[in-house]
C-alpha cells in the first residue's frame, strides 16, 4: 500500500506523458498552418501573374500572343509549386452588361427559360445561354474573362493529395481598332 501511495505522489515523467498528449495535436495545428499559408502565397503569387498577363493581352496584338503569356503564368507558377497543373480558359464579352445569362421573356414564371419562351441571342449561336460568352481574347473593346485553374500536391499530404486554387480577371481590351457592332436577334423557340 505505501508503494501505490509513494508511486501516486512521484511526478517525475509527468512532462513527458503531458507532451506525448499534445505533440501529435500541436503538429496537426502547425501543419495545417504551413499548408494553409502555402495556399495564401501561391494564391497571390497566381493573381499577380494573372492581372499581369491579362494586361499585356488586353492592348494591340495580344491576343496573338496568349500563348506566350500563359506560358509565363505557369513559370511563375511552377517557381513555387513544381508539379502543378495549370489550366487557362478566356471568354470574351460584347461588354460588362452581357456577363450574365442571356434574357428571356419567362411566359410561365418559372425563372427557367423553357423551349419555344423567346431569348436574345447575345453571341450569335442560335441556342440560348446561361453563358453567352465566345472562347478566345476578342477584338479591340471586347471584356475578357480570362481564368487559370491551378492544381498542385499539398505540402502535407494528411489533409488531401492536392489543393486548387484559382483565379480570374476581367479586363476591357483597348480600343484599338473600331469594334464591330452586332445588333442581337431575338429568337422564339
Amino acid at each position: 500500500m505505501r508503494r501505490l501511495t509513494s508511486l501516486r505522489r512521484d511526478t517525475r515523467g509527468a512532462a513527458l506523458v503531458e507532451f506525448a498528449i499534445l505533440a501529435p495535436v500541436m503538429m496537426t495545428l502547425i501543419m495545417g498552418l504551413c499548408d494553409l499559408s502555402y495556399q495564401v502565397y501561391a494564391k497571390s503569387i497566381l493573381n499577380g501573374a494573372m492581372q499581369k498577363a491579362a494586361r499585356d493581352s488586353a492592348i494591340q496584338g495580344g491576343a496573338d500572343n496568349t500563348a506566350a503569356l500563359d506560358a509565363k503564368v505557369t513559370t511563375m507558377v511552377k517557381n513555387i509549386a513544381k508539379n502543378a497543373t495549370i489550366v487557362f480558359t478566356r471568354k470574351n464579352y460584347d461588354s460588362f452588361s452581357v456577363i450574365k445569362p442571356e434574357p428571356f421573356v419567362d411566359a410561365n414564371n418559372d425563372g427557367i427559360r423553357q423551349v419555344g419562351e423567346c431569348y436574345t441571342d447575345i453571341n450569335a449561336n442560335n441556342q440560348w445561354d446561361a453563358d453567352p460568352g465566345v472562347n478566345g481574347q476578342g477584338g479591340a473593346n471586347d471584356v475578357t474573362l480570362y481564368s487559370a485553374t491551378v492544381t498542385y500536391p499539398r505540402l502535407f499530404p494528411l489533409f488531401g493529395a492536392t489543393q486548387t486554387i484559382t483565379a480570374n480577371s476581367l479586363l476591357k481590351n483597348q480600343p484599338y481598332a473600331s469594334q464591330s457592332v452586332v445588333t442581337p436577334a431575338t429568337v422564339c423557340t
